[in-house]
């Protein structure tokens, strides 16, 4: 019976962190620092209104995989804060801003669609 209950609180542990490899949390948290520089450009920075729209949605949707796939609150918010340290300030750059997308629609599941609709509901 032990043996049963350690092997079922084995997979459930694992499947719950199996939407997210260390390497993809690391890329996910590079990203995020990446839209929040987005998000707080300075003013006279060329850009598009809606590009900040889908930073910051994207970084909540970012933020709610990680809580639902097992990622405790406080680590990834940890994360956060070290992300956006070293991006902060930065220029945008369309092109990892681009990567960041495509790694986001690949990495959460419905991805594009859940940006969207944080989007659609920012008013």
């Amino acid at each position: 019976m032990k043996k049963t209950i350690l092997i079922l609180s084995f997979l459930i542990f694992t499947s719950a962190n199996a939407g997210m490899s260390d390497k993809d949390k690391s890329k996910a948290l590079d990203c995020v620092g990446i839209y929040m520089a987005n998000y707080f450009l300075p003013s006279g920075e060329k850009f598009e209104y809606g590009m900040k729209e889908k930073s910051i949605s994207t970084v909540k949707v970012l933020k709610t995989f990680a809580l639902e796939i097992g990622i405790a609150e406080k680590e990834w918010d940890a994360g956060v804060n070290k992300a956006v340290d070293k991006h902060y300030g930065s220029k945008y750059n369309q092109v990892k801003t681009e990567k960041c997308h495509s790694f986001v629609e690949a990495l959460v599941p419905n991805g594009a669609e859940r940006v969207k609709k944080v989007v659609q509901t920012l008013y």
